[in-house]
C-alpha cells in the first residue's frame, strides 16, 4: 500500500498494559514477537493503521516502589512522572521493532497532533501527572477517529468486583460507564490498577466511544474483535441496545432536527428519500424480488412493490411492524438480523438501509454473511459510518449507534468473505460526505 492511502485505512487504538511487555520477569520478548508479526499481517492484508499506547508494567511499578523506600513519602506528581518515564522506555522499544513502518516520533504530547500522518503505525507513550495511558488512547481516538479503542490487559473479562478476592465474582461482557463507574471510580490515583482508568472513561463516556477490554495474549481472539466477529471481552459503551429498544419511544425519538417526527415535513422527507431509494434499486439493479432487512415500518417494501418489484422485509422490532401499512404487514416479519427466516439463494438482491450500524460489533460479521446466504445475485449496504458527516446537521445523537465505524472497515470485512466481490462503479452515487453504499455481488450468480 503506498504510504498516503493509510490515510484512508481503517484506524484503530490499542491501550497495550505495561504487563504485558514488562510483566514481574522482565521484558517479555515472546509477546513482543507476536505483537510484531500480527500488526504486520493486519496492515499488509487488512489495510488497517495502528495508534499504539504502551503501560509502564513492572518497570514502573519498581521505579515507584524503590523512591518510596529511599523516600518514605512521594508526591502524586513525582510517583506520575515515574510512571511516565517507564512508559516512555516501553514506548520507545516498540516502535523499534516497528521502526521501517512507525512513524518517527513517539507521541509524548498529546496536545501536539500529527498533521501529516502517513505510516500505519503511531507508538505513544505516557504525557504528564494526572494522565494515564488509558486516557492518551481515548485522546487518539477522539482526535484521530478510530473506530475503537482495544484495551489489551491480562484478563479476558471485567468483574463487578475483584476475583482474587471474592469467589462470587462475575463476568461482565456487556456494559455501559455508568455502571462502570461502580467498578473503577471517578478519580485517578498513580499506580491504580484498574481494567480501563477512571480519568479515561470519564473522556470516553463524555464522547460516546466504545472501548473494549480483552486479553492481550491471545491473538486469535484480537482478530475476531476486528473482524467484527464473536470475541472474548467486556464490552463498554455508554447505552446497552437489545431488541427491545427499538419501540415505540425509539421510532418517536428518531427525529431531524428540522421537525418533529410526526411533522408533515419529516414524513415527507421520509417518503421522498425511500422512494428514491426504491426508485434507485428499481433502475440500476432491477430484481425479480428484494429483502430488506431492518425494514422499520416497510416504507421501501411499500414503494418496492408499487414499481413491480416483489419486496419483503425484516427487522428486530415487533413495533416497527405493527407500525406498517396494513396492506404491507403480510409482507414483513420479525427476526433476528444474524438468524434471517429465508432460505439460501432465495433473493435477487438483499439490502439494508443504516441498519449495521445499530448492531453490535459482535454480530457484524453474522450480519453480512446472512444478508450474502439469502442472496441470489446482489447484496447492497448502506451504512452509516464516519465519512458521512452530513448525519450531525439534521439528525439528533442516536444512542443506538453502537457500530458507527469507518468504510475501511466495511471495505476490509467484504473481502474476507469469500463467495462475494465490491462492486466498484456505480452509474450513479453520492459522494462519501451524504452516504456509503457498497453493492456487493454473489460469485456464484
Amino acid at each position: 500500500m503506498a504510504a498516503e492511502s493509510y490515510k484512508k485505512a481503517e484506524t484503530i487504538v490499542l491501550s497495550v498494559g505495561g504487563s504485558l511487555v514488562v510483566p514481574g520477569g522482565g521484558i517479555n520478548t515472546d509477546f513482543l514477537k507476536k505483537l510484531d508479526i500480527f500488526i504486520r499481517k493486519q496492515i499488509k492484508e487488512r489495510r488497517r493503521r495502528f495508534l499504539i499506547v504502551i503501560g509502564g508494567g513492572s518497570t514502573a511499578r519498581q521505579y515507584r516502589d524503590a523512591g518510596k523506600n529511599v523516600v518514605g513519602t512521594m508526591s502524586n506528581e513525582d510517583l506520575d512522572w515515574l510512571g511516565i518515564h517507564a512508559t516512555r522506555l516501553n514506548a520507545h522499544l516498540v516502535r523499534t521493532i516497528f521502526q521501517d513502518m512507525a512513524h518517527p516520533r513517539v507521541i509524548t504530547n498529546y496536545e501536539r497532533k500529527l498533521w501529516n500522518w502517513y505510516e500505519p503505525i503511531v507508538v505513544g507513550a505516557g504525557w504528564k501527572p494526572g494522565w494515564s495511558t488509558d486516557y492518551c488512547a481515548a485522546v487518539l481516538a477522539r482526535d484521530y477517529k478510530a473506530s475503537v479503542i482495544i484495551n489489551l490487559s491480562n484478563i479476558d473479562y471485567v468483574y463487578d468486583k475483584d476475583p482474587a478476592k471474592y469467589k462470587d465474582a462475575q463476568v461482565i461482557k456487556r456494559t455501559t460507564w455508568s455502571y462502570f463507574e461502580n467498578i473503577v471510580g471517578t478519580e485517578w490515583i498513580p499506580g491504580t490498577n484498574a481494567p480501563f482508568d477512571p480519568v479515561a472513561s470519564q473522556l470516553a463516556k463524555r464522547h460516546n466511544m466504545m472501548v473494549i477490554v480483552a486479553n492481550g495474549k491471545n491473538f486469535r481472539n484480537l482478530n475476531k474483535i476486528l473482524n467484527g466477529e464473536d470475541f472474548k471481552g467486556t464490552v463498554i459503551t455508554n447505552y446497552e441496545i437489545d431488541h427491545d429498544y427499538f419501540d415505540e419511544a425509539y421510532y418517536r425519538r428518531k427525529e431531524y432536527k428540522i421537525s418533529l417526527a410526526s411533522s408533515v415535513i419529516s414524513q415527507a422527507v421520509q417518503k421522498a428519500v425511500n422512494f428514491y431509494r426504491a426508485l434507485w434499486i428499481k433502475l440500476m439493479v432491477n430484481p425479480k424480488n428484494c429483502l430488506d432487512i431492518g425494514c422499520g415500518t416497510g416504507l421501501l417494501v411499500y414503494y418496492l412493490r408499487k414499481l413491480g418489484v416483489q419486496a419483503y422485509g425484516v427487522d428486530v422490532s415487533s413495533y416497527a411492524i405493527s407500525a406498517a401499512r396494513k396492506e404491507i404487514q403480510p409482507f414483513l416479519s420479525q427476526a433476528d438480523l444474524t438468524k434471517l427466516p429465508y432460505d439460501e439463494d432465495e433473493f435477487d438482491l438483499v439490502v439494508s438501509m443504516d441498519v449495521y450500524e445499530h448492531l453490535p460489533r459482535h454480530e457484524l460479521k453474522q450480519a453480512v454473511v446472512e444478508s450474502i446466504r439469502v442472496s441470489r445475485k446482489h447484496v447492497l449496504h448502506k451504512i452509516y459510518t464516519i465519512e458521512n458527516t452530513w448525519i450531525n446537521m439534521l439528525h439528533g445523537y442516536d444512542a443506538s449507534h453502537v457500530s458507527v465505524l469507518s468504510q475501511a472497515f466495511w471495505t476490509n470485512l467484504f473481502r474476507s468473505i469469500e463467495n462475494i466481490s465490491i462492486v466498484q462503479k456505480y452509474v450513479f452515487k453520492l459522494p462519501n460526505f451524504f452516504e456509503s453504499v457498497f453493492l456487493l455481488r454473489k460469485k456464484s450468480a
